[in-house]
């Protein structure tokens, strides 16, 4: 599969996901500053959780981010809570999407919804970056880490985000999160996410400092600035809270975990010839720019983040069962427990299991 061809651009909205055009538009006048019509909507063919449409009209365009339809899992799908944290740190400076309104009123579309600005840049579906020279994927990939550094120096309660989430105990509160959702989507049992299951709630690492942390921070979740290696918007703060920065940072490494043919995967390419800075060579940088030095543990880590992202398939899997996949990519990711599950307890055995 071409990810970059695939999962770019935009095509005719689902059937299933699409909106009364006529309550949107009235909606728009009255709550986006600067919004005029005529509009025409088209779905984005990326993203699989929350269904995402380009509003298009003749001076601008927008973005809109909905809850999907249907029967959802307990706290899945905070568009409520992108809206939050992308107009505080819209607020800073920090590159978002400008946010204008966001609709709780499900009667307009059928769920609650915000709408954003549309950024213009590249978004690159596959980490190894093909057509770019080694020095500009060297670059990209620094400019990931300088970016995400940039978020975790911000002091949440400085720009009003206090409340965001509950201080404390992330690694543990996230372990048990992960475990209840995969487990209110379980299908078939795994071994691997069993022993995961009981492994990391007894291994648990020290607690970081509190900060934003984004929560599925990876290349495909940023627009870059069309010729530059610059972060024009990072994009999905879907599961964004309160937390220890390494989850974030570490969440980046799982990459190199994953196989080469996956999409987001670099083990067994040659990172060096590709001009992809190697694990050190991030984990210095990370901890140089944020002035914390370079992060240990990340055997632990890494296992942790290929845990969580294996029972957030394991998510998706529940809704291909329950038929409110938006993606049509989405029995793809659902076939990834098993070896992301997998990969993860060899992870957790480097890390002492």
């Amino acid at each position: 599969m071409d990810a970059q061809e695939t999962f770019s651009g935009t095509r005719e909205v689902d059937p299933r996901y699409r909106l009364d055009e006529a309550q949107l538009e009235r909606w728009l006048v009255d709550n986006v500053e600067g919004y005029a019509g005529p509009l025409t909507i088209r779905q984005f063919n990326g993203g699989q959780s929350n269904p995402t449409y380009e509003l298009v009209t003749p001076s601008r365009a927008y973005v809109l981010r909905r809850k999907p339809p249907g029967t959802l899992l307990a706290s899945a799908h905070a568009v409520d809570r992108e809206f939050a944290v992308i107009s505080a740190l819209h607020g800073q400076s920090f590159p978002v999407a400008r946010p204008y309104a966001l609709c709780t009123d499900e009667s307009v579309i059928g769920s609650v919804f915000y709408v954003m600005d549309k950024v213009e840049g590249r978004i690159f579906w596959d980490l190894k970056l093909p057509g770019l020279t080694p020095t500009d994927r060297r670059d990209i990939w620094m400019a990931q880490v300088d970016t995400l550094a940039g978020l975790h120096k911000l002091e949440p309660a400085a720009i009003g985000l206090a409340d965001y989430g509950k201080p404390g105990n992330y690694f543990a509160r996230q372990v048990g999160r992960w475990t209840k959702q995969y487990r209110a989507s379980e299908i078939d049992p795994i071994g691997s996410m069993d022993r995961l299951i009981e492994y990391l709630p007894a291994t648990l690492p020290p607690e970081g400092p509190t900060r934003i942390v984004h929560g599925d921070y990876r290349l495909d979740n940023m627009i870059l600035h069309p010729k530059e290696p610059r972060v024009l918007a990072v994009l999905d703060w879907e599961l964004s809270t309160l937390g220890d920065p390494m989850a974030d940072f570490s969440y980046l490494l799982i990459a190199y975990a994953i196989s080469a043919d996956a999409r987001n995967g670099l083990k067994g390419a040659d990172i060096a010839a590709l001009g992809i800075p190697s694990i050190d060579e991030l984990a210095e940088r990370y901890g140089a720019q944020t002035g914390w030095g370079r992060p240990d543990n990340l055997d632990w880590l890494i296992a942790y983040n290929l845990f969580r992202l294996a029972a957030i398939c394991q998510g998706i899997a529940g809704r291909v069962r329950d038929g409110t996949a938006a993606s049509p990519h989405a029995k793809a990711m659902a076939a990834q427990v098993g070896p992301l599950s997998d990969t993860a307890w060899e992870y957790a055995v480097k890390a002492g299991a």
